[in-house]
């Protein structure tokens, strides 16, 4: 079994959907004029404010439940089995596909909000790929076509998000824990298991509540530390620069044979990490109560750059500052070292272990339980975030029927559908941990690499209403207005939601008349 999903992963994960990312970020990238350059301060701007309601949460709360699911094991054991197999230069192609991939992100969280709906049984918010992907066509011949695809996109998300994802998470925070303090993997899967257990039953705004308080405080402790050790080092940074590039162009002789492997690792683990164009971030950015499609979608974009140019580069520059890392030829641990920083003992796993040495250069000690602690939020509010979209396209697959099988209880969602993607999600992360890396990473890769060839190829099919609404928000902002979207005057069909839509202020304002 595990030699037949190395093999599909191998189909999935070909130079092929490497060169799909890469060329859909540098089309939306041209197409929305940069938006990931022009629009910077203005993502920052909309990242502090913002608004929640009864229906949807705040922008800034939709950020930290998008965060939730790009952070996790991917800016630690992601960033460390990168370096590991694609050397150094890994770390540059993560930059290049997220500078790439946060204006695919635009687009698709664009999508989302345009096409976003309410969830008929608890009023919420409720959106993302195969909402869009039946929604945008369904005016035109293909509807039937899209609506299938939609179908397709959905069934795939429940068993990415909800089976093949959370056990690498679960896997990587158990590595992470036993290195640091030798606990059991049965005792860390049933914690696991509790914890997450008591969150996701709570519904989306438990999620989102949890999220955006644990992912600041974790994002940014993190970076704080590992930038500590980084200046501890900091004679070092113009030489570990000057490594990355030029391994990432083969231009070093140590990392000549591997220039492929690079780009290769680096997209590969760049896309886990940032998720951009992988269909996860719509769902959170549907979640948002805001004014136009086009500001979440830049706030979301924005989610890129802090997952990847500011964690995962935190992490390259901590491991390779520190010398705690190995360069493996053949893309495998068994192959033979192509190059070593020196400061790892000969019997030190590739993963979170890299990270942990590295901490433990400057407090001897810190570094395990530090690696451990931030890996168990990073991973936890990753997992809260997976069942979050697996609920969200399972509530898609069952449609109108929801009242049926999906029946309100006491106020919250409860029914033998939901628990069985409760259950399932619980067996995943218990699994997780108990299994090998290579096997919960090859599981893990595999959801990720599916959900990105059909959103990729999805998103560069109903593409318009995207560049559509970033026109109209432009044009509205230089009219000195705060923008409110329309679709019918832009010619977007099917956004039903907002052809009713009220902004929040608007809504006080006539409650408070009509009293």
């Amino acid at each position: 079994m595990a030699d037949f999903l190395t093999t599909i992963n191998g189909y999935i994960w070909s130079d092929s959907l490497v060169y799909l990312c890469l060329a859909a970020g540098v089309y939306f990238s041209v197409r929305t004029r940069f938006v990931q350059i022009r629009q910077v301060p203005e993502m920052v701007r909309l990242l502090l404010k913002g608004q929640k309601s009864a229906s949807g949460v705040s922008s800034f709360q939709a950020l930290a439940m998008s965060l939730s699911g790009r952070i996790g094991t991917g800016n630690i054991a992601g960033v460390a089995t990168a370096i590991a197999f694609g050397g150094p230069g890994a770390l540059f192609w993560m930059w290049v596909v997220a500078f790439l991939g946060a204006s695919t992100s635009f687009v698709e969280c664009t999508l989302g909000q345009v096409y976003k709906t309410r969830d008929p049984l608890t009023q919420e918010y409720r959106g993302g790929p195969a909402y869009y992907f039946s929604r945008a066509m369904a005016h035109t011949k293909a509807a039937p076509l899209f609506k299938v695809y939609a179908v397709i996109f959905a069934a795939v998300t429940v068993l990415a998000c909800g089976v093949l994802l959370p056990s690498v998470q679960a896997n990587s925070m158990t590595a992470a824990m036993n290195q640091a303090w030798g606990l059991s993997e049965w005792v860390i899967a049933l914690g696991s298991v509790i914890v997450l257990a008591f969150v996701i039953i709570g519904g989306v705004k438990r999620i989102a509540a949890f999220a955006s308080v644990v992912v600041p405080f974790m994002a940014v402790a993190y970076i704080l530390i590992s930038m500590v050790i980084v200046f501890a080092n900091v004679g070092q940074i113009p030489e570990i620069l000057t490594l990355v590039v030029r391994s990432a162009l083969g231009l070093d002789s140590a990392f000549g044979a591997i220039v492929g492997s690079a780009v290769m690792w680096g997209v590969k683990r760049g896309v886990y990490s940032n998720e951009a164009g992988q269909g996860t971030g719509p769902h959170a950015a549907a979640a948002a109560e805001v004014s136009h499609p086009a500001k979440q979608g830049l706030v979301q974009a924005f989610a890129v750059y802090i997952d990847t140019l500011f964690i995962c580069t935190a992490t390259g520059f901590l491991i390779l500052s520190t010398g705690a890392y190995r360069v493996f030829d053949g893309e495998s641990a068994d192959g033979a070292v192509l190059h070593e920083g020196g400061a790892l003992p000969s019997d030190i796993a590739v993963g979170p272990a890299y990270a942990q040495t590295a901490v433990d250069t400057l407090w001897g000690g810190f570094g395990s339980t530090f690696i451990a602690v931030s890996l168990a939020f990073f991973c936890l509010t990753t997992i809260i975030a997976y069942y979050y979209m697996a609920d969200t396209n399972l509530r898609f697959l069952v449609g109108k029927a929801a009242p049926k099988v999906v029946p309100v209880i006491r106020g919250t969602v409860g029914s033998n559908t939901t628990l069985v993607l409760q259950a399932l999600i619980l067996v995943s992360v218990a699994t997780g941990a108990l299994s090998t890396a290579s096997e919960a990473w090859t599981l893990g890769d595999i959801g990720v690499g599916l959900m990105a060839w059909l959103n990729i190829i999805g998103i560069l099919i109903v593409q318009q209403p995207a560049f559509k609404a970033l026109r109209d928000f432009e044009k509205q902002k230089k009219e000195g207005k705060d923008p409110v979207f329309d679709p019918a005057p832009l010619g977007i069909r099917n956004a039903t939601f907002w052809e009713t839509y009220e902004p929040e202020g608007e809504r006080e304002k006539a409650t408070v008349s009509s009293s």
